[in-house]
């Protein structure tokens, strides 16, 4: 059966694009540049599916789907966006689209989206719900667009989400914004670090316990299972759970029910689970540290939150947010120099997006002129204690490989490409920060031609002047 495709886009180079695309697909596409066009074309044609831009020259194409939604009711909707933001995302959400995409888009991915609304409605697939609103995350990099994709896919479900970072990369917040943009929202959002709480005191603290269950327990305690019943629990660094703690765990999540630590009556529990580790669990599980039928349990989505060095371009933004916190937390008001978001741009940021906070705020005390500027930032950076991290060996390497690796989902034809450019670039960034910005000795300094390193920049999206030394 032939599929009809309606493209909302008024950039003519990626409306041919995509028609092409969809057109070798065996769509037949028709194509418009505006809010009212498009109106037109649905109250004369009927489409399978519709592809839309958010920003068209009469008007906001998420804004104005209501409108659509009353003439096509059942068609799914695929959100096309420059506007790279959660906010965009949610919104996208919000409307009922079918699925979002920010540009640069992966066509391939963009086509096989198409393929399965157009597929959904041909067969009677059923409208996505709404999503509630919020803004708890920051930054338009491409990394960042992949967790707003997964956060809004999780939304509308109770599915057990696994969140897999480095420290200081903010998965608490992810957590909370599975939370707080999901149906769950109303009720409690707890949170227990794992790894803060002694090993002895874990399992009272999870499930509870009676009066008199160990010395000290002179009445009964309600643990964070029974906290949190209706919303969400956040397992912060389960990496570190005590193998006598995960077995336990492992008993409430398959059951639904807890039995409080000396108690004899079971009670019903209805919370979703969220985890988070910046641990390698994968040579844990061989080494039986980390059991692996809880691993599974957990790791049903995986939400993978890249480390700052390797979100291109979201250091100025999240460096110009914390400013403005400062100023509302008391600090002098401060704008950033362009030189200095530049400087800040390159540094490796060991400690994530939680080291820059602490830095920007450093810079708000400290700095005497309105504007932070470069000597500020060099200065401050100059009288940091230098961070000692030893370099991985090679077999934790290769662990950190495999786990990368188990946790993705790839479309066929697209591993190798995907490991490559996920290797390749923080091989390129360390190049560039090395050589000042210097194409020509990064791409000494690799090994490699400078027209390759050139032609790689640019399909990575890394941009060169972010690593220039110059003010």
């Amino acid at each position: 059966m032939s599929r009809r495709a309606l493209l909302v886009e008024d950039d003519a180079s990626i409306a041919t694009v995509i028609t092409a695309a969809l057109e070798d697909e065996a769509f037949t596409v028709h194509r418009c540049d505006s809010i009212s066009c498009r109106d037109r074309m649905l109250g004369e044609n009927e489409y399978d599916v519709m592809l839309t831009d958010v920003m068209l020259t009469d008007g906001d194409g998420i804004a104005s789907l209501d409108e659509v939604r009353e003439t096509c009711p059942d068609m799914p909707v695929i959100i096309l966006s420059a506007q790279n933001t959660l906010d965009t995302a949610v919104r996208a959400s919000d409307n009922g689209a079918f699925e979002y995409f920010p540009k640069p888009f992966d066509l391939d991915e963009l086509v096989r989206a198409a393929c399965q609304a157009a597929d959904a409605t041909l067969g009677g697939g059923e409208a996505a719900p709404d999503a509630p609103d919020g803004l708890p995350l920051i930054g338009r990099s491409q990394a960042m667009q992949d967790v707003y994709r997964m956060i809004t896919r999780v939304l509308r479900n109770d599915l057990t989400v696994l969140i897999l970072g480095e420290s200081g990369t903010g998965k608490e917040l992810v957590a909370e914004a599975i939370h707080q943009l999901g149906s769950r929202k109303d009720a409690p959002f707890v949170a227990v670090n794992t790894a803060a709480i002694p090993r002895e005191l874990i399992e009272a603290e999870l499930f509870g316990h009676e009066k008199g269950a160990f010395t000290g327990a002179i009445s009964r305690n309600i643990g964070k299972f029974e906290q949190a019943q209706g919303g969400t629990l956040f397992l912060d660094e389960i990496g570190d759970m005590p193998p006598e703690a995960q077995t336990r765990l492992l008993r409430a999540l398959q059951a639904g029910r807890i039995r409080r630590v000396g108690g004899s009556e079971e009670v019903a529990i209805d919370v979703r689970i969220i985890a988070a580790t910046n641990r390698d669990l994968a040579p844990m599980i061989v080494d039986g540290s980390f059991r692996e039928d809880l691993y599974y349990r957990l790791n049903v989505v995986p939400i993978h939150l890249p480390p700052l060095r390797e979100r291109e371009g979201d250091v100025p933004p999240l460096a110009m947010h914390f400013l403005r916190r400062a100023a509302a937390d008391g600090l002098p008001a401060h704008t950033l120099s362009k030189e200095a978001a530049n400087l800040l741009s390159v540094q490796p940021w060991r400690g994530n997006v939680r080291e820059l906070r602490n830095f920007i705020y450093r810079a708000a005390l400290l700095s005497r002129e309105d504007e932070i500027d470069g000597g500020t930032v060099r200065q401050l950076l100059a009288d940091r204690p230098a961070a000692e991290v030893p370099m991985p060996a090679a077999e934790d390497f290769g662990c950190a490989v495999t786990a990368w690796l188990a946790g993705s989902d790839f479309a066929p034809g697209a591993l190798y490409h995907a490991a490559l450019a996920e290797f390749e670039k923080p091989l390129f960034r360390h190049a560039l920060r090395e050589t000042g910005g210097n194409q020509l000795r990064a791409a000494q300094l690799l090994g490699i031609n400078r027209n390759t390193l050139r032609k790689r920049l640019d399909d990575l999206q890394i941009d060169p002047e972010n690593f220039s030394q110059r003010g």
